[in-house]
């Protein structure tokens, strides 16, 4: 059966009524900052899906995006490609080299809380390296940039050698023209979601520097907490940021809602359905 003009007509009425009765409801409230936040996540959703009712009673189709060259978007998702276009290298093997740009670091060991990354395509950290200088114009004027960066990280990580091993890491990196590298750190650390990258919010510290307890309130990283090896952070004044179980917990629920990517035909899957215009025709 379905529905007759006055139905239709009496349903948007309602949804009407009550928009602006929440509307009312919600001036006229002290929302705390849980409740303001829970409150603009449905609406957010609401919103969206009104989008969509107002986009499907449009009888001509159109694009889900119009393809922009220069969305810095579009600029990190073609600079993603290329790097994903370069081989796997062992991290210990990495030698000095010139340029600044982007680097994965893919870990393909034992240790069993990353057991899904093993010999999947899904790093385990992304990150960037800025030129010595906005303006180099070429990789010697960059520096040495992406190669003093995986050298700091080979580092941390052979410190680790307690539960890490130098061995199991593999890494990737694309010498990028100086400015384009934030637009590619960005993009990608979105697609993988690498559980030590700080935006994450899972296993953060990696990354970090050192500095003294007494300097300033702080407390042990996840990352230190799992792989204890840094002097300054093994500090005995700070306290675990996240406990172990709550690490495993927060890891399995990451891996359960971001699945890794197996191969890079999946990645290449995944891109190609971003840059799909007319999706389900």
């Amino acid at each position: 059966m379905t529905a007759s003009s006055r139905d239709l007509t009496e349903t948007l009425a309602r949804l009407r009524k009550d928009i602006e009765e929440l509307a009312v409801s919600l001036g006229q409230s002290e929302l705390s900052s849980r409740i303001r936040k829970t409150v603009e996540t449905e609406v957010e959703s609401l919103s969206e899906r009104l989008s969509e009712i107002h986009e499907e009673l449009d009888p001509i189709h159109q694009p889900t995006a119009v393809f922009d060259p220069s969305s810095p978007k579009t600029i990190g998702r073609f600079i993603s490609i290329a790097m994903i276009a370069q081989e796997m290298v062992p991290l210990a093997n990495v030698e000095q080299f010139y340029g600044s740009g982007i680097y994965a670091i893919y870990y393909k060991g034992c240790f069993s809380l990353y057991e899904p990354l093993a010999g999947a395509e899904t790093p385990i950290y992304l990150g960037k390296a800025d030129p010595a200088t906005s303006i180099a114009e070429d990789p010697r004027e960059q520096e040495c940039r992406l190669a003093r960066r995986l050298g700091d990280h080979r580092k941390n990580i052979t410190r680790a050698e307690s539960t890490l091993d130098i061995n199991d890491f593999y890494c990737r990196w694309l010498v990028v023209s100086s400015g384009w590298e934030s637009a590619a750190e960005a993009y990608m650390i979105n697609l993988f979601k690498p559980i030590w990258n700080k935006e994450i919010k899972v296993i953060v510290g990696f990354g970090k520097h050192g500095d003294s307890a007494e300097t300033r309130s702080n407390r042990r990283s996840p990352w230190d907490t799992l792989h204890p090896a840094r002097t300054w952070a093994m500090d005995a004044t700070l306290e675990d940021r996240k406990s172990i179980e709550q690490i495993q917990e927060e890891v399995a629920k990451h891996f359960e809602l971001h699945p890794v990517f197996s191969d890079r035909s999946a990645i290449l899957e995944g891109f190609f359905n971003e840059l799909r215009q007319l999706k389900g025709i």
